[in-house]
C-alpha cells in the first residue's frame, strides 16, 4: 500500500478539470485497491502559490441559467447520452489533461514511468445495460482521443475489438500501452459515488505500480461531464475539451467564478461577466422579453454572441445540427437493415411507416433531391410503392376466389381477414386503416431517429440520446408542411427550444439516472412545444405555456427499458413525445393567458418528482418493466 506521506497536488493547467498528479518514490508499490481509496477533486491551488498551500474549494451556485445552445445541442454517437457521449468525452478529457500536463511526452521518454490506466466505474445500473450502452467502448476509445462528434461510427466495434485481442491501448493515438480489460476496468456496482449515478474514477500508474495522476468525471445527462469542481457551476464548463481554443467567457463568468480561477482568455475591464441576457428562470427569460422587445430565439443569439460567435458562426453551427438531424432521419427511413441490434431481435418500423406515407408519390418532382426510397423495381415504376406487407397477394394466379380488388400491377390483392362472428347483432368491423397525416410523420421521423440511435448511428442529443427523436420530428414536420421560410425556422425553432433546455438542466435535470424519462423525453417533448409555437408566431408567454403543457403530462414518467436498450419503450416514447409537444402548442395558442401552472412551477415540480421517485425507475433496469419475458412480443 502507498505511504500516507504521499503529497496530493492539483496542478491548475486547466481549471475546469483539475486532474491531480500524485509525484511517488520510484520504489513504492500501489495495490489495485488503492485508486479507489484516493481522494479526488477536494482541493485546488493556484500556480502562483507552493505546490504544498492548498485551499478548500467554495462551492458557488450558478448566478443563472445560461449556457451555449451547442453544449445543449451536441453531434454524438448512440445509443445513450450518459453512457455512450458521456463517458467517451470523459476519457478525452483525462487524455487531453495529461497532455497539456506534458505527461504523456514524458511518458515516451521514460517508458516506464506510465504502464497502464486503470478505471474505477461506479455506475448504479446493471451489467448488461453498460455493455449495450457501449460504455466500454466509449471509455476506450476516448481514451485513444476519439470525439463522440468526429468518430466513424462504423469502426467502433472492429477498434474496441482490437483493444480486447491486441491488449492494448493508444493513448490519445500517441502511447501505445499494455490495458487489460478484466484487471485494469473495474465495474463497482456496489458503490456510487456521491455526486452522481454515473461517476467514474480515472487513475494511472507507473512501471513500479505508483500513483501517478487521478480523476473523477461524472456524465450527467446530456453528454455533459462534469467534476467535483464543475459540478458546482456547471456555466464554467462545456463539452468540448480544448479550453485554450474558444473564447474566454464560455469559461468566465465572474459572478459565478471562484475568485483567482485562471482562463484562457480574461474579459475586457468593462466586461459584464455574464451575457448580455442572463436568466435564470421562466419569468426572467418572459420579462427580458418584454423590457427589450425581443423574442425568445433573439434573446438566446443574442447571448452566443456574448460567447465570441459571430452571426455566420452561429448560422453554420445551427445548420449544421439540423443537417446532422434531418440525416438522422434520412438514414432511419431509408434502411435496408430489418432489425436492431440486442437480443430482442427488435424490427425496425420507420422504413415501413415512411413507404406508406408516401405510397404513390413520385420522388423528385416536388423535392428533386429525395432520395428512393425502396427497391430498385420501385424506383422504375416511378412511384413508392406500399410496404410488402400492405401488400399480400393472392395465391391463386387468376384471382378465381373473386375476393380482392385488382392493384395497379394487376396482382389480386387478398380480401382482409374479418374477426368475430356475422351471425350476431354486433356485426364485426372489417379491418381498416386511416392515416392522419400530422400523427404518421410526426410518429415516423420520431421513430427513424430513434432507430439509428440504438443502432449506435450518428445522433445529435436533443437534449439527450434517448429523446432524441422528438425535437428533430416537430422541427422536420415545421419544416415540410408548415413553413415558408426553412432557414429561419430552423434558426427560431432551435433556438426558443435551448432556452426551455436550458432553464431544466438548471432548475431540475436532464438525467434520466436522477429523474426518470420525465428528464428525458418529458423535457424533450416541452423544448419542442416551445419550439413549435415560437415557429407560429406565438408570443414569449405563450410559448412558455407550451413548454409548461409540455412537461406537465410528463411528470412521473419513469425510465426503465425492457433489457436496458434504448429501443423498448424508448422509441415508441419519443413518437408519442412528438404528437404530444405539437397538441401543446396548439392548446397554448388556442387558449393564450388561460393557464394557473407556470413553467417555473412545473419545473419545480418535475425536480421534487424526481426527488421521490424510487431508484428502481431511474435508468437502472431494477423494476418490473425489464422482468417482462422476452419471448413476449415487445410491439
Amino acid at each position: 500500500m502507498i505511504s500516507s506521506t504521499i503529497r496530493v497536488v492539483a496542478l491548475r493547467a486547466r481549471p475546469p478539470h483539475f486532474l491531480r498528479y500524485v509525484p511517488v518514490g520510484r520504489n513504492r508499490n500501489i495495490s489495485h485497491s488503492i485508486a479507489s481509496q484516493y481522494p479526488t477533486n477536494t482541493l485546488t491551488s493556484s500556480q502562483a502559490r507552493d505546490d504544498s498551500a492548498l485551499v478548500e474549494t467554495e462551492k458557488v451556485k450558478p448566478g443563472h441559467a445560461v449556457i451555449s445552445t451547442f453544449d445543449l445541442f451536441s453531434i454524438g454517437v448512440g445509443p445513450s447520452s450518459s453512457h455512450t457521449v458521456g463517458p467517451m468525452r470523459a476519457g478525452k478529457i483525462f487524455i487531453a489533461d495529461l497532455q497539456e500536463l506534458q505527461m504523456l511526452d514524458k511518458v515516451r521518454a521514460f517508458a516506464l514511468y506510465l504502464k497502464y490506466v486503470r478505471m474505477n466505474l461506479f455506475w448504479k445500473v446493471k451489467t448488461v445495460k453498460i455493455v449495450l450502452h457501449h460504455t466500454p467502448q466509449a471509455i476506450l476509445l476516448g481514451l485513444e482521443g476519439s470525439d463522440p462528434e468526429t468518430i466513424d461510427t462504423g469502426t467502433i466495434s472492429s477498434r474496441y475489438e482490437a483493444v480486447l485481442a491486441n491488449r492494448t491501448l493508444h493513448l490519445g493515438g500517441i502511447r501505445r500501452i499494455t490495458f487489460d480489460m478484466d484487471r485494469d476496468m473495474l465495474w463497482r456496482w456496489d458503490q456510487v459515488l456521491k455526486t452522481h449515478p454515473n461517476g467514474m474514477r480515472f487513475s494511472c500508474f507507473g512501471e513500479e505500480g505508483e500513483l501517478l495522476a487521478t480523476n473523477e468525471y461524472y456524465s450527467v445527462g446530456g453528454g455533459f461531464v462534469v467534476n467535483e469542481k464543475t459540478k458546482i457551476d456547471e456555466n464554467l464548463f462545456y463539452k468540448g475539451v480544448d479550453k485554450s481554443a474558444v473564447h474566454g467567457a464560455r469559461l468566465h463568468q465572474t459572478h459565478n467564478a471562484v475568485e483567482g480561477d485562471q482562463t484562457p482568455a480574461q474579459p475586457a475591464a468593462n466586461d459584464p461577466g455574464h451575457p448580455p441576457y442572463p436568466f435564470e428562470s421562466g419569468n426572467s427569460l418572459l420579462t427580458l422579453t418584454r423590457k427589450h422587445n425581443l423574442t425568445i430565439a433573439q434573446i438566446v443569439h443574442d447571448n452566443e454572441r456574448y460567447f465570441g460567435l459571430s452571426e455566420a458562426d452561429i448560422n453554420d453551427k445551427l445548420m449544421r445540427i439540423w443537417a446532422v438531424m434531418d440525416d438522422c432521419i434520412r438514414s432511419g427511413v431509408s434502411t435496408a437493415e430489418k432489425t436492431l441490434p440486442g437480443r430482442l431481435g427488435l424490427r425496425r418500423r420507420a422504413p415501413m411507416l415512411y413507404k406508406r406515407l408516401m405510397r404513390g408519390f413520385y420522388p423528385g418532382i416536388a423535392t428533386p433531391d429525395l432520395q428512393l426510397i425502396g427497391s430498385a423495381s420501385a424506383a422504375s415504376a416511378g412511384a413508392i410503392n406500399a410496404p410488402e406487407s400492405d401488400t399480400q397477394f393472392s395465391s391463386y394466379a387468376d384471382g378465381s376466389d373473386g375476393c380482392g380488388e385488382v392493384s395497379a400491377s394487376g396482382k389480386m390483392s387478398r380480401a382482409p381477414w374479418v374477426t368475430g362472428s356475422f351471425d350476431h347483432a354486433i356485426l364485426p368491423m372489417p379491418p381498416r386503416k386511416t392515416m392522419i397525416p400530422a400523427v404518421d410523420f410526426l410518429s415516423c421521423y420520431a421513430i427513424a431517429v430513434n432507430e439509428v440511435n440504438a443502432s449506435g448511428g450518428r445522433i445529435v442529443t436533443s437534449p439527450t440520446n434517448g429523446a432524441a427523436g422528438v425535437i428533430p420530428a416537430v422541427l422536420k414536420y415545421v419544416i415540410e408542411f408548415i413553413s415558408d421560410d426553412p432557414e429561419k425556422s430552423i434558426k427560431t425553432f432551435l433556438l426558443t427550444a435551448a432556452a426551455v433546455g436550458m432553464l431544466f438542466k438548471r432548475g431540475s435535470t436532464i438525467s434520466a439516472a436522477e429523474g426518470g424519462c420525465q428528464a428525458e423525453v418529458g423535457v424533450a417533448c416541452s423544448m419542442a412545444s416551445a419550439g413549435f409555437a415560437a415557429c407560429m408566431g406565438a408570443s414569449p408567454e405563450t410559448v412558455l405555456q407550451a413548454a409548461e403543457i409540455g412537461i406537465e403530462h410528463n411528470l412521473g414518467l419513469t425510465c426503465d427499458p425492457i433489457d436496458g436498450l434504448v429501443q423498448v419503450p424508448c422509441i415508441e416514447r419519443n413518437s408519442l413525445g412528438a404528437v404530444k409537444a405539437v397538441t401543446a402548442a396548439q392548446l397554448s395558442m388556442a387558449s393564450t393567458g388561460v393557464y394557473r401552472v407556470t413553467l417555473d412551477e412545473a419545473i419545480e415540480a418535475m425536480r421534487l418528482t424526481a426527488a421521490d421517485m424510487s431508484v428502481k425507475y431511474k435508468e437502472t433496469s431494477l423494476s418490473t418493466t425489464v422482468k417482462i419475458p422476452l419471448t413476449v412480443p415487445a410491439c
